[in-house]
């Protein structure tokens, strides 16, 4: 049980990581709308505002929320970004045709 919880929380936690450095380049990039960067802030905000949706002193669910709720936040604000979702990158390489209709 132990193995399998750490081998689907590891890759996870990778990708979180990744995807923090991506949203910290892109908050500063001018290209970057502003909905998203209000978003992010607004993000690291609830990691440290004292109001949580489960309050941190109910011993385990307090910090169950944060584990859970801003990785994704974070995810979500990732796949907005313009520019991640080009056909080159979400289907491989493109390959010109002739398209006939049957």
């Amino acid at each position: 049980m132990t193995k399998s919880f750490t081998s689907l929380l590891l890759p996870r936690f990778l990708r979180f990581r990744k995807e923090v450095i991506l949203l910290w380049k892109a908050f500063w990039a001018p290209g970057t709308p502003l909905y998203l960067k209000a978003a992010t802030v607004l993000a690291a905000l609830y990691l440290v505002w004292p109001v949580d949706i489960l309050p941190d002193v109910i011993p385990i669910l307090g910090l169950v929320d944060d584990v859970i709720i801003v990785p994704l936040v974070v995810s979500w604000i990732v796949s907005r970004l313009p520019g991640r979702n080009a056909p080159a990158e979400r289907e491989g390489p493109i390959i010109d045709g002739t398209a006939r209709r049957v």
